[in-house]
């Protein structure tokens, strides 16, 4: 018998994952050694229940190495000029190619997270340099988030987070 769960993202967290929020992936091979890698984009099914990440498969090697190993991910999403974070865990990782439309998700992320860092100093050359990569060295990961937290600094850092309909 299997039941039907509320997916953990909501709608209003899903708008965030999507805007220009700072995106790191992480993940631990065999031996446990954590590896991290910046993210260049995010889209989430429209049911909410499976959330997608792009990035470099170059500068991401070690991060896809140990999701080929464990099929684990930790996703962190955090708004540098609010310091609100959601951080999301899965456990059925998938690296796949693009879907059409992914290059424009991607190029879209590029451009708000360059808008979410410019008032902190930050020049949007200096972003788009850090988030470049060529279309063709670009991959998706996709994942169910079977777990969900709060990690905004204060005193509720760590809750598990809380969906509305």
């Amino acid at each position: 018998m299997t039941f039907e769960r509320e997916p953990l993202v909501d709608v209003r967290h899903a708008a965030f994952l999507q805007g220009g929020v700072s995106i790191c992936i992480g993940a631990c091979d065999r031996d446990l050694v954590p590896t991290l890698v910046r993210a260049t984009g995010c889209r989430v099914a429209p049911d909410r229940c499976k959330v997608t990440v792009f990035l470099s498969a170059t500068q991401g090697a070690l991060v896809l190495r140990a999701i080929r190993d464990n099929c684990m991910v930790t996703v962190v999403f955090s708004e540098p000029s609010t310091h609100k974070t959601v951080q999301l865990k899965g456990r059925d990782a998938e690296i796949g190619g693009l879907q059409a439309g992914d290059i424009h998700i991607v190029e879209r992320y590029r451009g708000a997270f360059s808008r979410e860092l410019e008032p902190l100093g930050f020049e949007e050359i200096l972003v788009r340099t850090l988030l470049t990569c060529p279309p063709a060295d670009l991959v998706s990961l996709s994942f169910t988030p079977c777990e969900a937290y709060s990690q905004t600094p204060g005193p509720k850092a760590g809750e598990p987070l809380q969906a509305t309909a």
